[in-house]
């Protein structure tokens, strides 16, 4: 439907927004594929796919995003880097003048609903100025039937302007993009960028902010469930395998990044997904690489040739970061309601770079919630002069860009839940074995759907443990499927005394990046954690 009506200009006007370009509303994925190519914001590929750039920008901008500093949420966020204020005046300038920008612009809208509990969820209007971007929330979020479409009425609104520009000093930004969470007039503004990911990321903000002050506890991971009905969570930062792993042909998918986690169970906060592209494989992801061949789904800074129109998902020459993103029943497996009973295993994954960490390894309540609010992984070593060796990266809660409460408020609930429901927890290492990158192996990815598999069936419950005298977690001498000598880090290791300072490296690094919390958690949490 393609609508300049009256109905729905009065709509508009309700955000404060006019315009005398055209106005689109609710549009199909067909009528918005032909926008976005006729006016060249993206290109067709082979197969089907809508193959987009978003410019200079192709990630998040964590460093231009803002909370507005007002009295209704001031005293719940978390202060600092993370949730920059932003004061009511300088919120106000910029809704002037963004807005004004959109005066003369082709603009559409979607309605659509973050949440698949009728009980939680949240109905948002997405306002945009790039057809694509019409198709890429319509593709993550979910879509109301259409009666309810009809009668939507949004208790956020999210209005992204990439083709504006702030001003820092009329602002009060630090650049000329700017992402900005005003809780009080309901509202997300975006500026400055094309990357698709803000306008997902920013209402899984505003969900991290409403939902546990109703006692739900919001997450960044994926979740599938078994034939028996077993539901599993995956936590676990990018690159790390939570997509693909998750993708089971084996399980149910009920989402791929973000759910809320309440008296009920688990519910999906998206009705798709937004996977990592680059270095794609048919023969371990076959059915995220299916959906690089279909219609409908939105590709952003994937390599296309411009004549056969093939992809090249191997090319990093725009970014590392290629996505895709698509409905979530382009996975044939998914669960349509999104929703699931409370979780029997918990999984969280880290790619240790460093090649220390056991490939698999069972938690206590005490050392999931140290893990959680670790969120360790580790990236490789950079090709700058010099720098020679992996980094790593702690990220609260496996999200914490995304957190505008205090951590340890979604690190109590999630062992509460833990306590209450007897969820068993498992630390999976999908990254090296036999020595840090460069040096070791990438582990296998058939070893840890075996390991996965072994742990969420149960196969893993009457085998023998030993206790990791470094990391302090208790793993597995034996595992279906992977051959003994593998769940041994330190026996995969040419040099043992190596493997020895290594693992003592990482263990110091866990244990000054936890000092933050140790005054605001039990002192058993602590004792959890590796030994420095």
């Amino acid at each position: 439907m393609s609508t300049t009506n009256a109905a729905h200009a009065r709509g508009l006007a309700e955000h404060g927004i006019t315009t005398t370009g055209d106005l689109h509303w609710n549009l199909t994925p067909a009528a918005l594929y032909e926008h976005a190519i006729r006016r060249g914001e993206a290109g067709l590929a082979e197969g089907g796919p809508l193959v987009c750039r978003t410019g200079a920008h192709t990630g998040r901008s964590p460093n231009d995003k803002f909370v507005v500093k007002e009295p209704s949420s001031e005293a719940h966020v978390h202060w600092g880097k993370v949730n920059r204020p932003m004061s009511p005046e300088h919120f106000a300038a910029l809704r002037q003048d963004l807005v004004a920008h959109l005066g003369d612009k082709t603009l559409f809208v979607q309605d659509l609903y973050a949440g698949a509990d009728p009980a939680y969820r949240l109905p948002v209007r997405f306002v945009s100025e790039l057809a694509w971007q019409s198709l890429f929330v319509q593709n993550l979020f979910i879509v109301p039937p259409a009666r309810e479409r009809e009668a939507h009425v949004p208790e956020f609104t999210v209005i992204c302007a990439p083709s504006f520009q702030a001003d820092p000093a009329r602002h009060g930004t630090r650049s000329t993009v700017v992402i900005a969470l005003n809780v009080a007039t309901r509202e997300v503004l975006i500026g400055g960028t094309s990357y698709g990911g803000e306008n997902k990321k920013s209402i899984f903000t505003v969900l991290n902010y409403l939902l546990p002050l109703r006692k739900v506890l919001s997450m960044h991971c994926s979740a599938n469930i078994g034939p028996d009905g077993d539901t599993a969570l995956f936590f676990g930062l990018s690159g790390t395998g939570k997509t693909t792993l998750s993708s089971d042909p084996d399980r149910a998918l009920i989402g791929d990044d973000e759910h809320g986690w309440s008296d009920t169970g688990v519910f999906n906060f998206e009705g798709g997904c937004y996977a990592k592209m680059i270095r794609l494989s048919a023969e371990a992801e076959p059915q995220i690489h299916a959906t690089t061949r279909r219609f409908g789904t939105v590709l952003e800074n994937v390599v296309m040739d411009e004549h056969t129109r093939a992809l090249d998902l191997d090319s990093d020459a725009l970014t590392e970061n290629t996505r895709g993103a698509y409905p979530i029943d382009f996975i044939s497996n998914a669960v349509p309601a999104g929703r699931g009973g409370h979780p029997r295993n918990i999984v969280m994954l880290t790619a240790d770079a460093f090649g220390v960490l056991p490939p698999i390894a069972r938690l206590t309540a005490e050392g999931a919630m140290y893990h959680f609010l670790s969120g360790y992984t580790a990236k490789v070593a950079g090709t700058e002069k010099g720098v020679t060796e992996p980094s790593a990266t702690f990220s609260t809660c496996f999200g914490a860009p995304f957190l505008p409460l205090n951590p340890n408020v979604y690190a109590r609930m999630l062992g509460e839940k833990i306590a209450t429901h007897q969820a068993r927890v498992w630390l999976v290492n999908t990254g090296w074995t036999g020595g840090p990158y460069g040096v070791g192996s990438r582990m296998k990815i058939a070893h840890t759907r075996a390991m996965i598999r072994a742990a969420l069936s149960g196969a893993l419950d009457a085998v023998a443990y030993h206790r990791h005298p470094v990391f302090n977690v208790d793993v597995p001498a034996t595992c279906p499927g992977v051959p003994d000598e593998v769940l041994d880090p330190r026996g995969t290791w040419a040099e043992r005394e190596a493997y020895d300072t290594q693992a003592a490296k990482l263990a110091k690094m866990f244990v000054d990046n936890f000092a933050a919390f140790e005054g605001d958690v039990d002192r058993a949490v602590v004792a959890a954690g590796p030994r420095a």
